[in-house]
């Protein structure tokens, strides 16, 4: 069951800040960690979220609705950019910041971390500060595919000790490794206990419908392939009446 990603609201300033009744879960990370592409391969759609190879080019706080479950995935601007300006980056972080302190509606912040380098004092910085304010943290490690395994999993266990023992997800918005496991965090953490068990019934369902589904192509694919051919009959002779 793919949900819908609805780009709902953009706002620029702390005064477009509004109490929005309805679960959140913010997606923080550094400018260049992908998130665009990960909210892209969420949806299931190229251009819902602006991607660029220029880094630092989110300066917003972006509402997206997930439908059909209810609540909203919020996209907080990238942070820990060099070349945009001090004061740019101070706006963006006191504009982070207050939301992050002033949404009643927030259940979880989810940080994306790029699996391919070290751990960046800024990430461990926001990390930290989420714990001291009992918000609940889903950390993603993103671009898994360009990573071996052993280095993703050597990885995921170094975030893993500095998290407290909360065991980061691998992802890839190319492969699609992990989106599942994405979308089950949220709504885990979004939904209330009953209405996620509810959705995660329906979602385990739907992907156990489309695996027989595959597996009934396959097995007719292959039964034409293995199906011998059949011998043309040989054209009859018709006797031609005499006139």
């Amino acid at each position: 069951m793919q949900p819908n990603l609805i780009l709902e609201d953009t706002i620029y300033t702390l005064e477009q800040l509004q109490e929005i009744d309805v679960p959140q879960i913010a997606l923080a990370g550094r400018s260049n960690v992908g998130k665009s592409s990960l909210i892209n391969a969420l949806a299931g759609r190229k251009n819902l979220a602006r991607t660029s190879s220029t880094p630092g080019k989110t300066q917003s706080i972006n509402f997206y609705r997930v439908d059909p479950w209810k609540y909203y995935l919020v996209d907080l601007p990238g942070y820990g950019y060099a070349k945009v300006s001090k004061t740019e980056r101070q706006k963006w972080a006191e504009l982070i910041n207050q939301y992050l302190i002033s949404t009643p509606g927030l259940k979880a912040l989810a940080v994306l971390i790029d699996s391919r380098v070290p751990p960046q004092q800024i990430d461990i910085e926001l990390t930290s500060y989420a714990r001291e304010i009992d918000l609940p943290l889903i950390p993603i490690l993103t671009k898994g595919d360009k990573c071996k395994q052993r280095e993703r999993d050597a990885k995921q266990n170094e975030w893993t000790k500095i998290l407290g023992g909360i065991r980061p997800i691998i992802s890839s918005a190319s492969s699609g490794l992990g989106l599942d496991r994405i979308w089950h965090a949220f709504s885990e953490h979004a939904l209330d206990p009953e209405e996620f068990a509810r959705i995660d019934a329906e979602v385990k369902k739907a992907k156990a419908e489309k695996k027989v589904l595959r597996a009934a192509r396959a097995e007719k694919r292959e039964g034409a392939k293995n199906k011998p051919k059949s011998q043309k009959a040989a054209p009859s002779k018709k006797k031609k009446k005499k006139k």
